[in-house]
């Protein structure tokens, strides 16, 4: 911790990390009830595009996390705050059930694109549609780019992907929201009253999760689990504070280590 302040709080992502779909990684729940009884502020910030943060939170809950609601920061809420500040219309390639963390935005006569993880609507027509607004100027705009996810059957592919096609179509950059991006980082903190040097973040994504994180200022812990290959930690430049097997893993460190 030389020339690092105290720590003061621990960012932790949700899928591949806390839980894979309906299924806890083991002894997580018990990590992260000895995490709160430390003095530190904890808050779970996901790149999750596929349900909205109410469907999320309920899953968590059904799995035992001790967690509330507004703990929970995530890529669709920055996405929100992006939408409202720019007064766009969006053309939303989201899942249905992540519609609801766009209540009260308007979305007839769209004017931008913004895409998350949406299997159900990436088609050639959907894609095409985009493609054709986002000649004609509007803005696209990427929830997050991430390459691949984790779900119980194996790797799934992200909307990085589909991002990627469609900048490599209309010759265009999008504007990434979420992880890894430095605002995500600093937004997340925001409310904590800390500074990133005071903070640590555990994820299962090197770039995302541990290469954003410490290129933000914070520390990064990389941890084995969920979309985790061998090597990830190699990925990244600074390399990874720590890699180490799961959630209670990284935990131990921060109480032995960090405090």
């Amino acid at each position: 911790m030389a020339g690092r302040r105290a720590l003061k709080a621990v960012l932790i992502d949700l899928s591949g990390t806390l839980h894979i779909e309906d299924t806890a990684v083991p002894g997580a729940q018990d990590a992260l009830n000895r995490l709160r009884q430390a003095s530190v502020a904890v808050k779970f910030v996901t790149n999750t595009t596929k349900e909205s943060k109410r469907i999320l939170f309920e899953r968590l809950q059904r799995l035992n996390f001790n967690l509330q609601e507004n703990e929970i920061f995530t890529s669709l809420s920055a996405a929100r705050s992006l939408l409202e500040q720019k007064q766009h219309r969006p053309l939303l390639l989201v899942e249905d059930s992540a519609l609801e963390d766009f209540t009260g935005i308007e979305t007839s006569e769209p004017n931008a694109v913004v895409i998350g993880l949406a299997p159900d609507h990436f088609n050639y027509s959907t894609l095409n549609k985009a493609f054709r607004m986002i000649l004609d100027g509007a803005p696209l705009i990427a929830i997050h780019k991430a390459r691949y996810y984790k779900r119980k059957d194996g790797l799934a592919l992200g909307p990085g992907p589909f991002v990627t096609g469609l900048e490599y179509a209309t010759d265009c950059k999008a504007t990434v929201v979420g992880k890894p991006e430095k605002t995500f980082f600093t937004q997340a903190l925001s409310d904590l009253g800390c500074s990133p040097s005071e903070a640590v973040m555990i994820g299962d994504d090197a770039r995302d999760d541990v290469g954003g994180a410490q290129n933000a200022g914070m520390l990064g812990i990389l941890v084995r689990t969920g979309k985790y290959r061998e090597g990830d930690e190699n990925k990244i430049s600074p390399a990874p504070h720590l890699t180490c097997d799961s959630f209670p893993d990284a935990v131990e460190h921060i109480l032995q280590n960090l405090l």
